[in-house]
């Protein structure tokens, strides 16, 4: 650095101090810090920590000081949300820090509030560290080094960072310019003078600060505030008039607002107002006024959907107004009761039948806003015994693609469809409506007769059991029966059903006898144990899995749903992983099997399955090279476990990303075993039905001939998944590339194998030759010959450098795995 902008610096550095008489401690560190800076999350190299009343742990790096009562003093640094289990965000925080106080920040009894957070879709553990490197980046690494978060800044050159007093953390280069600001990254918080432009969103937070379900953005047509599901649902709508829109001076306006052309909306003082910038001027498309104006507000989108503005009060922050106002009893709101609950004037209820019978049941009898769940699960193999409840003056807060027909063909097409919850009617005229069939249902809202100005029909589907066979009746003879016989028989046949049922009870148990399964455990034990199956993790192949705990252990139970086929399942699950045990497999800790309900315990898998990290958006967030390689060897040695150190050979048949689950520290196990086969070793292979994934299945499922080298093909589909970090088949890639191993084909006749990574980051450049080899042992995996697939000890050989490829390939050399004439191609079988 010349001794000039070594000079700028220092003035830029002179000017941000507040005067003399806001000077805060030299205890609290500076708001502004130089290229290079390294900081680790621990108590020995952060000495500015401490722990808030409500438990919250809090390490600054930076702070800055506002005036005492006026504002809000912000910090930067890690934060472990009340109560802590040592799970960290990297965040921006405010703090209340008297003008004289000589002691850590976060010795207060403030309420401690997050305003922005790098990692809510990844805290990191103790000795984390934050770095900002000399060419200008602002990095997050996990305590194992791997990338979490990073600025990606490519403008520069960077020579510090900066804390704002409104609490906006900023790069900035040489000339004190802003190169890369958080208030350009908003998560659930806008602070006055910060802006939500088109394309971006504002992204509740849960209690624990982790990533909620809601969301808010700016369309090309409105501000909406959305459900996040499978397919998002709003329930908030302000659309934008364009042609009745103010048009202002441009003057005040920054150049990069100019060149952005889109719309946005921004958080002034005393309102929240959406603009669009076009050329020279800047159109006002509408302005929310907020009350009690101050330079000292905040709006921030809450764990239930509430848009709440924030002002402070000179110790905390004090609530002030719901922005969205969306309904003043708050039965619009998507979870006010819960799934399936039916919200009415703010009381819930769940939906019951004409009869009487109870067709849905709280999730807590002692809190009904947590919502319902079926009696009966639904189930797609008794499809046949479902029905659909109508729910008389229930509405929804949610009408979207809908289909123009009549009522009857609009409810037989949800009874047809599996994916349907629920269907509305609205109706139109004597002989048509629109019909919109519901793949997921939040709460549902009574409302009066006559209050919505149309006629809807709401219905909500149920699951009936089978009926029993019919009866014949009794035999012609035994009407001459004399009554003292038949009261014998009534008295003796009544014995037999109860002995009978005694026995069911005592042995209903399909595993009793063999030796090595895991423990069984009652329904209303598992039911205890998950809290009433409150907290869902996910969702499996046949059915939802919950979290739970069993004593201090925490478990994951997956319920089976599907009633009919799941029972095969069931059993090949129980049997195959029961009596196995590797440090790369889930292990099943105990299972349930109480008349309807078949439940499975597994161990609980704190990071969730490989597909959440190795396929996501922002490519900057996923796991480092490091951690790849180590899951791909930790899959390949419970494949090899499975394949050839088991009395019987196991074949998984459906290796998947879903399937390899990774724990705290990001070891990776498989699971599901749901559609595994056993084939003894005097067998070389199995007839079987097809089954599996898309894009996953060997070419051998043609013939429905299986071999354990089924696993390796999709091994070697799922290593080239996590090298490239984008999906085997993926639609939304451009025409020619959306089948990757097609792609990687096409790179291999050119020489340029490596282009099928995406995101070629520093740490991908580090690792070069390392990827191109595991690319090259993935291809030797996909070859369609089975025979020349190598075996799964060969492949964790190779992986920990006991072996090459060159040496430990007798069928395939080097050369010819990577021939672009090699028959790679993918099998265009459906399944599962």
């Amino acid at each position: 650095m010349s001794w000039c902008e070594t000079m700028l610096l220092f003035l830029l550095f002179a000017l941000s101090i507040p005067p003399s008489s806001q000077a805060w401690s030299v205890d609290y560190p500076s708001p502004i810090s130089n290229v290079p800076s390294h900081w680790t999350n621990n108590n020995a190299t952060i000495p500015y920590n401490a722990t808030y009343a409500d438990g919250s742990t809090i390490r600054a790096i930076l702070v800055r000081q506002n005036p005492a009562g006026y504002a809000p003093s912000f910090a930067c640094g890690f934060i472990c949300a009340a109560p802590c289990d040592r799970a960290f965000l990297f965040a921006v925080f405010s703090v209340s820090i008297g003008g004289s106080s000589t002691s850590a920040p976060a010795n207060t009894t403030a309420t401690l509030r997050v305003v922005w957070a790098a990692n809510r879709h990844h805290p990191v553990k103790e000795n984390a560290s934050v770095q900002l490197t000399k060419d200008g980046n602002l990095i997050l690494r996990d305590f194992d080094g791997s990338l979490v978060w990073s600025t990606n800044t490519l403008r520069g050159p960077i020579v510090g960072v900066n804390l704002a007093d409104t609490g906006n953390l900023i790069l900035f280069d040489v000339m004190g310019k802003t190169v890369w600001e958080s208030f350009e990254h908003p998560t659930d918080t806008l602070l006055i003078g910060q802006s939500l432009r088109q394309g971006k969103r504002l992204t509740s937070a849960s209690s624990n600060l982790t990533q909620g379900q809601f969301y808010l953005t700016v369309l090309d047509h409105g501000l909406y505030a959305f459900v996040d599901a499978d397919t998002p649902q709003s329930y908030y709508q302000k659309r934008f008039n364009v042609t009745d829109a103010v048009v202002q001076s441009k003057m005040n306006i920054s150049s990069d607002e100019a060149k952005n052309g889109t719309a946005y909306i921004s958080l002034l003082r005393g309102s929240l107002s959406a603009f669009a910038s076009l050329s020279s001027t800047r159109i006002k498309l509408f302005n929310i006024s907020l009350p009690w104006p101050s330079s000292a507000q905040l709006m921030s989108l809450e764990e239930d959907g509430h848009l709440r503005l924030y002002g402070w009060n000179g110790l905390s922050w004090k609530y002030l107004a719901d922005v969205l106002n969306v309904d003043p009893e708050e039965c619009a709101y998507p979870t006010v009761c819960g799934e399936y609950g039916i919200c009415s004037e703010g009381q819930c209820s769940c939906p019951t039948g004409n009869s009487g019978d109870i067709l849905f049941r709280q999730l807590d009898n002692r809190q009904p806003n947590l919502g319902c769940f079926p009696a009966t699960p639904l189930s797609c193999d008794l499809i046949q015994h479902q029905r659909l409840l109508p729910l008389p003056d229930v509405t929804y807060f949610n009408f979207a693609h809908d289909w123009t027909t009549d009522e009857e063909s609009c409810m037989s097409a949800c009874l047809k469809a599996c994916s349907c919850k629920a269907v509305f009617f609205r109706q139109q005229n004597d002989s048509y409506g629109s019909c919109y069939l519901m793949p997921k249902i939040f709460s549902l809202m009574h409302y009066e007769p006559g209050t919505i100005g149309y006629n809807l029909s709401a219905y909500i589907k149920v699951q009936m059991l089978p009926p029993p066979p019919s009866s014949k009746g009794l035999n012609a003879t035994a009407y001459h029966v004399g009554v003292p016989v038949l009261v014998v028989l009534i008295c003796v046949l009544l014995l037999f059903i109860k002995r009978a049922m005694a026995k069911r009870m005592q042995e209903d148990d399909p595993f009793k006898g063999i030796p090595g399964m895991p423990t069984r455990f009652s329904y209303k034990q598992l039911k205890e144990a998950t809290n009433n199956f409150s907290k869902k993790l996910g969702q499996g192949g046949f059915g939802p899995v919950y979290e739970g705990k069993l004593g201090s252990v925490k478990i994951a139970v997956k319920c089976l749903q599907d009633i009919g086929h799941g029972k095969e399942e069931f059993m090949a699950e129980v049997m195959t992983i029961g009596s196995i045990h590797h440090i790369n497999l889930v292990r099943l800790i105990g299972y349930c099997s109480d008349k309807l309900h078949r439940l499975l315990v597994y161990e609980h898998m704190s990071n969730g399955s490989l597909d959440k990290w190795i396929f996501r958006k922002n490519q900057s967030d996923s796991l480092s090279w490091t951690s790849r390689y180590r899951i791909i060897l930790d899959v390949a040695k419970g494949l090899a476990y499975l394949h050839e150190e088991c009395r019987q050979k196991i074949v998984h048949l459906d290796i998947k990303p879903g399937n390899i689950l990774l724990d705290d520290k990001f070891n990776a196990k498989i699971s599901d075993f749901g559609l595994a086969k056993l084939i003894d070793r005097d067998q070389s292979q199995v007839m079987t039905k097809v089954r599996g994934t898309r894009g996953y299945l060997a070419p051998e499922w043609l013939t429905s001939t299986i071999t354990e080298k089924a696993d390796i093909y999709s091994f070697g589909v799922v290593v080239l998944e996590i090298v490239s970090r984008r999906k085997i088949l993926d639609d939304t890639k451009p025409e020619g590339s959306t089948n990757l191993i097609n792609l990687l084909q096409e790179k291999i006749k050119i020489g340029q194998v490596l282009d099928i990574v995406e995101n070629q980051n520093e740490d991908v450049q580090l690792h070069r030759a390392v990827i191109i080899e595991v690319i090259k042992l993935a291809v030797w995996c996909l070859q369609r010959e089975c025979t020349k697939r190598p075996a799964m000890s060969q492949v964790v050989k190779i992986l920990e450098s006991a072996m090459d490829t060159e040496a430990s390939s007798e069928t395939t050399s080097r050369d010819d795995i990577c021939d672009a004439s090699s028959p790679l191609s993918p099998v265009p079988v459906s399944a599962r």
